[in-house]
């Protein structure tokens, strides 16, 4: 699957560079959250790539629910078990969880449907900022520290109909967010198609570190520097793409 060029197996276990979780985040994802640049001091791989390399390893569940437990940092080793069991954690070397997967129901190891799905998934995922969460922070008058950002994926559940289908799409429903005091949860309701039939849905669930007052001004600042980095790091790579083109052209 084409998720073996963003890690590595060391003794056994799964092993994420810097260089290679930033790529899935930038290339794959479409997410340009500052954490997971390579020289990111707090440095975390993209939780979307850990739920993706489940799905690789398990199959497709049709009643699936990741917990994120705790951020991976640069060449940690993971552990992802060999079991069949619906209940189970990948963990470091110490045994400390890092994603709670469970899972039930009929499963898929249809690579077509596999790939399919975590490529329109985490592509929705990352265009959760500035898309949604900005319209949403607005709307209850709340903001995070513009320095300093701090946005949680805390967790994930998928459920479908069936998994008898080969292309699945992502669709976004109404999002909603809870305030209380400093901390906010937003829910990312999806919907999942295939065709034009409805197969599942699914939330995404983000903890937010909040303070009362949207700061529009700020954000927006934010905002545009956000989409500056990303529209130059694409922008680069359609002019490399566009140049080995050109080498091929001329062999």
């Amino acid at each position: 699957m084409f998720l073996k060029d963003f890690y590595n197996i060391q003794d056994g276990n799964v092993t994420i560079a810097t260089e290679h979780a930033s790529m899935f985040a930038k290339e794959v994802a479409h997410d340009f959250n500052p954490l997971h640049d390579v020289d990111a001091k707090r440095f975390c791989v993209p939780g979307d790539l850990l739920f993706s390399l489940v799905l690789e390893k398990y199959g497709l569940s049709q009643n699936m629910h990741f917990v994120f437990a705790g951020m991976v940092g640069h060449g940690l080793l993971l552990n992802f078990p060999d079991t069949e069991a619906e209940r189970f954690d990948v963990t470091d070397s110490q045994g400390k969880p890092y994603l709670q997967v469970e899972r039930s129901g009929e499963m898929s190891r249809d690579s077509t449907l596999i790939e399919s799905f975590i490529r329109d998934y985490v592509a929705f995922s990352g265009q959760n900022f500035p898309y949604v969460l900005v319209p949403l922070l607005a709307k209850e008058n709340v903001t995070f520290n513009i320095n300093r950002p701090l946005v949680i994926y805390e967790s994930m559940t998928l459920t479908f109909d069936h998994l008898n289908f080969h292309q699945a799409s992502v669709k976004m429903l109404e999002p909603k967010i809870e305030v209380n005091g400093k901390r906010a949860s937003a829910y990312l309701h999806f919907q999942i198609n295939s065709g034009d039939e409805t197969v599942g849905t699914g939330f995404k669930k983000l903890a937010i570190s909040v303070t009362n007052g949207f700061e529009a001004e700020s954000m927006q600042v934010f905002v545009n520097e956000y989409l500056a980095k990303k529209n130059a790091y694409q922008g680069n790579l359609a002019v490399t793409a566009h140049q080995e083109q050109s080498n091929f052209n001329q062999i």
